[in-house]
């Protein structure tokens, strides 16, 4: 799609050359166009719009559609699979580490009450569990862990942590001096590998410069897209060999 949409707008190969990678596989990527370093990296770590929406993809409780979450279809297991495989201790671990989720252990049991194959099921049944646990918790509180659990679940299913891992670990060995890497998390686990990984660089001057905070987005680009009051930007400026 992104490659249709800038050919149309006049960006032809030698401007512009689209591949279809995982962030893991960067070094490769530059490899491949004869290049060994650059002057710029973005990265958006964020999911698409449109693989979110689709209620056939499975990464939303908000529609009805197979527990699926797989970016690729056609590689690894399901999220389906993942809760039919794991034991309950670590569906707590997973929750814990990939969603900071404080009712992981209770979301945990309830995910391994019964098979479980359709998004709207697990919802269902993770809203009610957490209704008569606590029943004080107001329903957004309810609303935020159910998506925390559908966010634990992705991460896991796509081994997103270890593909982002690799990319900062490689991120100085892909940036020319000088160059610099802008990178855009979504929650606040994606946010502490790329916090770290700058900090740690900018103590052992591998990078000259890191953000001393995160840019928000804002108001207006919030109000233009919602999604948007999710993310965080964090840069690094790669230090003179």
């Amino acid at each position: 799609r992104t490659e249709a949409r800038l050919r149309a707008a006049g960006f032809g190969p030698d401007v512009f050359v689209a591949r279809h990678a995982n962030f893991a596989g960067l070094p490769t990527v530059l490899a491949a166009e004869g290049l060994t370093r650059v002057d710029l990296i973005l990265a958006d770590l964020g999911v698409s719009s449109m693989q979110i929406d689709n209620p056939d993809r499975g990464f939303s409780y908000k529609g009805v559609g197979p527990l699926e979450m797989r970016m690729n279809p056609l590689r690894g297991e399901s999220a389906a699979q993942l809760i039919a495989r794991s034991s309950e201790a670590e569906l707590a671990r997973l929750l814990e580490e990939n969603a900071d989720e404080p009712h992981a252990h209770l979301i945990a049991r309830l995910l391994k009450q019964q098979p479980l194959e359709m998004t709207h099921t697990v919802a269902r049944l993770l809203r009610a569990g957490l209704g008569a646990a606590f029943p004080r918790l107001a329903k957004a509180d309810v609303k935020i862990s159910i998506r925390r659990t559908f966010q634990a679940l992705r991460i896991a299913v796509n081994d997103e942590f270890s593909a982002l891992d690799a990319l900062l670990r490689s991120l100085p060995q892909c940036l020319a001096p000088g160059g610099r890497v802008v990178m855009l998390t979504f929650h606040s686990g994606e946010d502490r590998r790329v916090k770290k990984a700058f900090q740690a660089g900018y103590r052992g001057r591998v990078y000259s410069a890191v953000a001393d905070e995160v840019i928000r987005s804002t108001k207006e680009e919030t109000f233009a897209n919602r999604r948007a009051s999710a993310a965080k930007l964090r840069w690094a400026v790669r230090a003179p060999d």
